[in-house]
């Protein structure tokens, strides 16, 4: 592997060849070989560097302002270093020489040996590219869109990093790194989930019981949702002892003794009678309702380009709860929302631009959720009558309410 000689994440750096660390005096300076590291011996046009660099305040000769600090680059870093190209200007290097494309190939390299069951090779993988970090990735190209994918799967890269550390019965090690993601990042689910484990694995099965029921409020009070299957299901394991059975004597993960005996009245020493199989507990659970697709509706025209924001917002939605696109008006936030969300059958657009008034947004979403008509249950959970609001009509779907 060549060494890497241009870092940008964080404040950008470069090195010489030799090493030594070069000097790159001003914001501008920086934005533009930021600019240029993100595609390493491909041309870039002049009108993407200035929307880079100067982003939504370009100076009044915009190409003329560019030239200039592409010459004071060649002074700083070498006159080769970037050189012109049909169509722009390249920066003379690979993706081997940038940290950016390193760290995004180890990561792939620590996934794949943690799924080929090998996590000492994952966890030195993964550590090797999580210190590649000094700080925010693309920082001095303020609020670049590129920026998204490397912060996401410096996430993914640390949830590994943990997972491995589990299965090398690690968990002393990996329990304060979870306790600080999930300070950082409090809807990720799938952090809380790998803390509960840490916590049950080092014997501390109170602890975990607590950092559920501390992810469950900020669910509740942040989102006003429920924890996901996964949470509850490693919940219930821990309310039964399942889960952590090498932590108690005498006890398997299926419930019966390490002898061969079961708890309900197997073998015994026949000293006392065995005791009765307790009842089981009935609780009382909603009927589940059927399956219901979203409501996007088809595209009348292609989309073009944004394939790394697309990609990024998808990554997301497959570990949070929530996830909100921001920018100014026209910027394309609904398409882009739209395009990422297109294949996921349980995706609903409700339209709120409409809205001039707060208390409206429950009634819109509603509406946009086909959920008007709602059923009364009683506490055995079978309908017992039917309420219909004025706007409801007959062939809308039911929903449970209680």
């Amino acid at each position: 592997m060549n060494p890497v000689r241009y870092r940008i994440l964080g404040v950008t750096q470069t090195t010489d060849d030799h090493g030594i660390p070069v000097p790159l005096p001003g914001p501008r300076l920086r934005a533009l070989l930021t600019a240029l590291a993100l595609r390493p011996g491909r041309p870039a046009t002049p009108e993407t560097l200035i929307d880079d660099v100067w982003a939504d305040a370009p100076p009044q000769d915009a190409p003329a302002a560019l030239q200039a600090l592409i010459g004071r680059l060649r002074r700083t870093v070498g006159k080769d270093t970037v050189t012109s190209a049909p169509g722009g200007y390249r920066l003379a290097a690979t993706e081997d020489d940038v940290d950016l494309f390193v760290f995004e190939r180890l990561v792939r390299q620590g996934a794949d040996a943690l799924r080929t069951g090998d996590p000492a090779t994952a966890a030195r993988t993964l550590d090797a590219a999580l210190d590649l970090w000094r700080g925010p990735a693309l920082a001095d190209l303020r609020d670049h869109p590129a920026a998204a994918r490397p912060e996401a799967l410096r996430l993914e890269a640390s949830r590994a990093r943990a997972e491995a550390d589990l299965l090398l019965g690690r968990a002393d090690e990996a329990v304060p790194r979870l306790a600080e993601l999930t300070t950082a990042h409090p809807y990720d689910e799938p952090l809380h989930a790998l803390l509960i484990r840490a916590l049950r694995d080092t014997g501390r099965p109170a602890d975990a019981l607590a950092a559920y029921e501390t992810a469950r409020r900020t669910l509740a009070d942040g989102l006003g949702t429920d924890p996901g299957p996964a949470l509850r299901a490693l919940h219930a394991e821990l309310l039964d002892g399942r889960g952590y059975g090498d932590n108690h004597e005498g006890n398997s993960r299926d419930g019966g003794s390490r002898d061969g005996g079961s708890r309900a009245g197997g073998s015994h020493d026949g000293g006392s009678p065995p005791r009765p199989a307790a009842e089981p507990d009935t609780p009382l659970t909603p009927p589940r309702l059927p399956e219901r697709t979203g409501n996007l509706r088809p595209r009348l025209t292609s989309f073009v380009g944004r394939e790394p924001e697309i990609a990024a917002i998808r990554s997301e939605l497959h570990r949070a709860r929530l996830v909100t696109l921001t920018g100014p008006g026209g910027s394309g936030k609904t398409r882009l929302a739209e395009e990422a969300a297109a294949g996921l059958p349980q995706a609903w657009l409700v339209e709120l631009a409409s809205l001039d008034r707060p208390e409206a947004v429950p009634g819109a979403v509603v509406s946009a959720l086909g959920l008007r008509e709602t059923v009364l249950l009683t506490t055995t959970w079978r309908p017992r009558r039917t309420t219909r609001s004025p706007c409801s009509s007959s062939t809308a779907p039911r929903a449970a309410s209680s």
